[in-house]
């Protein structure tokens, strides 16, 4: 089980491992439009675990450019252990 922390409200949500994290950000508020990684909408910060989170995939280094704290939350998947964002 993987965990994903809000650092803006100090939620904590339990995922199974591999989920998609996409739900519980959009339910904790973080906005989306296109879901599809090219509108950067929802866009978010990584402050720990960024190693817990799936690779960058295209969508991200082209909208992204430097891959480094931020990521696209419709993009990602959390593999395992916790994660902590804002946005």
């Amino acid at each position: 089980m993987a965990k994903l922390i809000f650092e803006d409200t100090d939620e904590e949500i339990d995922l199974p491992d591999g989920s998609p994290i996409s739900e519980p950000c959009e339910q904790a508020g973080v906005p989306f439009a296109c879901t599809e990684g090219v509108c950067g909408t929802c866009v978010i910060e990584v402050t720990e675990g960024m190693e817990n989170l799936s690779e960058f995939n295209e969508a991200e280094a082209d909208f992204l450019g430097d891959l480094d704290y931020e990521r696209l939350a419709c993009q990602c998947k959390i593999k395992h252990g916790t994660v902590k964002i804002k946005f």
